[in-house]
């Protein structure tokens, strides 16, 4: 049996102290991101996920709309605090992709596809997902570390005012990336027994 896939996933790991240390350029950190979300599948090949990639004082901005809007609703300065240094950790990243999904496009497959109009936005969160994890597998493979971040809908409207992006993308999660700091702790697993179920 080839075991590469059950590597790259188990190097795929949440990394939390990120630098600014990384080998590939801009341009090849891009091309990376746009042939591995082109090539994550979707239901009906609709191709839901749309993404933004962050660099330099880009990256830097989207991480001081989180600290804003982020303040306003965390009650004290105390509080903000550990808040604050889990920010901090984000932005001493390289950048960030910022993953979408068009609700246009959703919406379009629910009226050609009525009998199946309830699971297309459940499709569609599908297909975000696989791109993320397929994304974030291949920034491991290339020894970039990275975590999925979720501060929408917080950030929404600053960030799709920010970059002047289309009312119909979504923002379903943020993915702060850069060089491993700090590798990750062991994971645990739960019992096979409790997670699946074979029969022959």
């Amino acid at each position: 049996m080839k075991t590469n896939t059950i590597e790259l996933l188990k190097n795929r790991r949440s990394i939390y102290h990120l630098g600014k240390n990384v080998s590939l350029e801009n341009s090849e950190i891009t091309k990376l991101v746009k042939e591995v979300v082109k090539e994550s599948p979707s239901s009906f090949n609709a191709q839901t996920s749309r993404v933004v990639v962050l660099f330099n004082d880009q990256h830097l901005k989207v991480w001081e709309i989180v600290e804003e809007n982020l303040r306003k609703v965390v009650p004290t300065e105390e509080a903000f605090q550990a808040t604050q240094e889990k920010i901090n950790s984000f932005r001493a990243g390289y950048g960030t992709i910022l993953f979408y999904e068009d609700e246009e496009v959703v919406r379009g497959l629910q009226e050609n596809f009525a009998l199946y109009a309830d699971n297309f936005p459940i499709w569609s969160e599908q297909s975000s997902g696989i791109a993320s994890v397929n994304v974030w597998t291949a920034l491991a493979e290339n020894e970039i570390g990275a975590s999925l971040q979720h501060y929408n809908p917080l950030i929404d409207s600053d960030v799709a005012n920010e970059w002047n992006l289309p009312s119909t993308w979504k923002l379903r999660a943020q993915m702060p990336f850069g060089s491993i700091e700090t590798p990750a702790e062991g994971k645990a697993y739960m019992d096979d027994e409790e997670r699946f179920r074979i029969f022959e």
